[in-house]
Parts: structure tokens; C-alpha cells; sequence
């Protein structure tokens, strides 16, 4: 999802910090809007991104910096190139300057300028590392491909502030989700994680979310998003049974190939009544069991959506709503 799509970042509007010749008047206060840096391959093709970097730095307050958007030119696609490495190096360097960042959104790429799959990525620890207080990670893409680059690496870290993070994948690694699971995260509220398919790169398995769904090292969490899988129906009858669910507001699990299976067992479960939302947008569930869901969770108050019906065909028939 990019960031026109979101709207906003940390609750901050999206501001595009100019181009060479595109000043238009004063800039914003710099903590009043989420920064877009290098926002489109057109703009990248005018500035490379390194120089946009330190010339944003030096236009703007970088201690009054809330929230930044990093586009095209600092994470490109396997074909555009775009050094992950040299970006995550940049913001681990400036963070005594950057000290006040509260929100960040790696790759903002639209559809046009890269396929999911193909947005290059790489170790995203050393920016939670360097960035203490960070409370909004958002991370676009996994792969690496002719970058040269690992792709996307998260490795067991303690972070106390971190309250959001969102890995959107067209397939996300077992490394990943291993060690996010291992990871000391006391903080996090909101955790969405798009598991993809294995034919892009997806390796991550029930065993590996199996900590998530238990919940001990995730003790603040309140939304809990797993969506976007080939195995949504496997996901959805794990969490049926998962201990995190009776604390939590809401609850994702759309995006993916999820079946009457799938629903019926998490209607079988522990009683999802608590809960505010529950998000199964695009779907394979036929009408009887979407009336089953509205008629059981409904009348408790739970916002209950069912957008997005696909038609219901054989296995291979079904597809996840971001692969590719």
C-alpha cells in the first residue's frame, strides 16, 4: 500500500520535499507533515537521491523531522536499481540529526515504478538500532535480485518504543518472521504482516508466526494483521485457537486466498465478540458463511468486512491480491 493510498503517515500529511527548481515559497514547519523524499522516477531522474539527502537535511530543521517517506531513487525495483544498503548507511548516519523521527516508510513505490516483489530491500535492524525512539516502521518489498542485495533481513532486536510495523511482501522470508518473532517488542500495538506466496519468495511458515500468535513477547499488542498468504485458511484456523486474539481490537485477515475452511474455523474458535473489527477484505468465502459471520459478530458490535468476494474456483484458481 503506498503512501497516496495511506493518505498520511503518523498522522501527518504527506509533503513532497521539491525538486531542484520546483520551490514554490517557504517550506512547511518540519515537524508539521511526513517528508517524501525522491518521490517518483521522474524526480530521481532530475536529482540523484544521496544529493536530494543531504540537500533535504540542510533546507529543513532535521531535529524537528517527525515522520519520512523514502521513494523511488533510495529503494528501486530490480530493474531500476537502488542500493538499500547505502540508504539504511544514510539514515543510520544521520540519526543524531534526525533525532526526532517518530515514523518511516521504506520503499514508496508505486505499481508503475516497481512490482511489489521486485522492490529491493536489505537489513532493516541498523535503522531500529539507530533510531531508539522510533514509533512507525513501515517496510515495502523483500527481495534483492540484480541489486546484489540479501533482501529484506530483520534480525532479533529489543526496541522499547515502537508501537507500528507493517512489512508489505509479494513473499515474505522465514528469517524474517523468525526473527521478528524472537524480537522484544513491548511496545507494539499494530503489527500487519503480508506473508505473500512461495513463488515470490515467501518461506515463512506456521511455525514461524507460532511466537506472534502466543503473544508473551508482544505483551501491548491490539491489531494484529496477517494477510495477503496462499495459506490463508491454515492461518486463520491457527489463529482460532492463538491466545493473542482475546486481546486484541482488531483483526486482519484478508488479502489472501481465504475459503469457507478457513472462516468456519475461526468461527469454531475462541469467540471473537470482543473485538471492534474484523477485516477479511478480498476473500473466496461463499454468501451462506459470509451471512454466518455478520449474524454471529454483528450483533456485538464488530465492524465485520467482507469486501472484495471473489469468485470461487478450483485451488489453483485462487490468488493473493499483491503477488508479483
Amino acid at each position: 500500500m503506498t503512501i497516496d493510498q495511506l493518505g498520511t503517515l503518523h498522522g501527518l500529511p504527506v509533503f513532497d520535499f521539491p525538486a531542484p527548481g520546483e520551490e514554490r515559497g517557504p517550506l512547511p514547519p518540519a515537524g508539521e507533515v511526513a517528508w517524501r523524499l525522491a518521490r517518483d522516477e521522474m524526480v530521481t531522474g532530475v536529482e540523484p537521491f544521496e544529493t536530494c539527502w543531504y540537500r533535504f537535511l540542510d533546507a529543513v530543521d532535521p531535529a524537528q523531522v517527525r515522520a519520512l517517506v523514502l521513494g523511488a531513487g533510495a529503494y528501486g525495483s530490480e530493474l531500476s536499481g537502488g542500493d538499500p544498503e547505502e540508504t539504511v548507511g544514510r539514515l543510520v548516519a544521520a540519526a543524531d540529526r534526525l533525532s526526532g523521527l517518530e515514523a518511516l516508510y521504506l520503499a514508496d513505490l508505486t505499481h508503475e515504478e516497481s512490482e511489489l516483489s521486485w522492490m529491493v530491500q536489505g537489513d532493516v535492524t541498523p535503522v531500529l538500532v539507530a533510531y531508539p525512539r522510533l514509533l512507525e516502521l513501515g517496510v515495502r518489498g523483500s527481495g534483492g535480485g540484480f541489486s546484489g542485495a540479501p533482501g529484506l533481513e530483520l534480525t532479533p532486536v529489543r526496541h522499547e518504543h515502537l508501537r507500528v510495523l507493517r512489512l508489505e511482501n509479494g513473499g515474505l522470508p522465514g528469517e524474517v518472521a523468525r526473527g521478528l518473532a524472537a524480537s522484544d517488542l513491548p511496545g507494539l500495538r499494530r503489527l500487519d504482516l503480508w506473508l505473500g506466496e512461495e513463488a515470490y519468495g515467501c518461506s515463512t511458515t506456521l511455525a514461524d508466526l507460532a511466537p506472534l500468535l502466543d503473544g508473551d513477547r508482544l505483551p501491548a499488542l491490539r491489531h494484529l494483521g496477517l494477510q495477503n498468504s496462499e495459506m490463508q485458511d491454515e492461518i486463520a484456523a491457527a489463529v482460532a485457537g492463538a491466545p493473542v486474539v482475546a486481546r486484541l481490537a482488531s483483526l486482519h485477515l484478508g488479502l489472501g486466498t481465504l475459503t469457507d475452511t478457513g472462516a468456519a474455523a475461526l468461527l469454531s474458535g475462541q469467540p471473537l465478540t470482543h473485538l471492534e473489527e474484523l477485516d477479511l477484505n478480498h476473500h473466496y468465502l461463499s454468501d451462506p458463511l459470509m451471512r454466518r459471520l455478520r449474524e454471529t459478530l454483528e450483533p456485538f458490535g464488530v465492524k465485520v468486512n467482507l469486501d472484495g468476494q471473489e469468485q470461487t474456483g478450483e485451488e489453483g484458481d485462487r490468488y493473493i491480491a499483491a503477488g508479483e
